[in-house]
């Protein structure tokens, strides 16, 4: 489990779960708390993400954000992704 906190009001919780011919990441949108939406994304046997749960970040952003406020959480996602390969280069 993942969370990426878009901001003080929202964030996303991701999950991995398996299923018969693959897995799937499931991303859930929290406002203040509260579970908003939620969305997922089916592999069959990898990603090619630049950081785990890139994808479903990316598309629960798109479902549910417009204009201005989706470009801002977006940038944050692309933080998200940096912060991401700083921690693995730690290792």
């Amino acid at each position: 489990m993942r969370i990426i906190n878009l901001d003080n009001q929202y964030s996303i919780v991701c999950n991995t779960k398996n299923t018969r011919n693959g897995f799937k990441h499931v991303g859930t949108l929290h406002s203040n708390g509260f579970s908003v939406s939620s969305t997922k994304i089916c592999y069959l046997n990898r990603t090619w993400e630049r950081f785990t749960y890139e994808s479903i970040a990316v598309k629960m952003i798109s479902e549910h954000f417009e204009g201005a406020e989706k470009e801002k959480y977006l940038d944050v996602i692309s933080k998200e992704n940096w912060y991401a390969l700083y921690d693995q280069s730690k290792n």
